[in-house]
């Protein structure tokens, strides 16, 4: 097996954000909720998780960018065609699973 390289492994690396990011964007029906409750982590952390990096690199962007960047449209335009009201069950299931940062 050959390993790639540095350069290959960001190219890689970069690839696959790319793809997790289409794949979001193509599954609106999947809410964020879902998502934390299941995984752990949402679309505002990846967009969180981007904008850091940006930050770390040098880069003045802003968290409406980085979310922009994630969804693929303004996050308020987003939460108003796709975010649906989180059930009871989804919201005990957070709070008790919730990340403790």
């Amino acid at each position: 097996m050959t390993l790639p390289t540095k350069d290959q492994q960001i190219e890689l690396e970069a690839a696959a954000f790319r793809r997790l990011v289409s794949h979001l964007r193509n599954r609106p029906d999947v809410q964020n909720i879902e998502l934390m409750n299941l995984a752990g982590f949402c679309r505002n952390c990846l967009s969180n998780w981007y904008l850091d990096a940006a930050r770390e690199s040098g880069l003045d962007l802003s968290k409406d960018e980085s979310r922009e960047i994630v969804y693929g449209m303004p996050y308020e335009e987003w939460k108003a065609s796709h975010q649906r009201e989180a059930s009871n069950d989804q919201q005990q299931a957070f709070e008790k699973n919730r990340p403790k940062e």
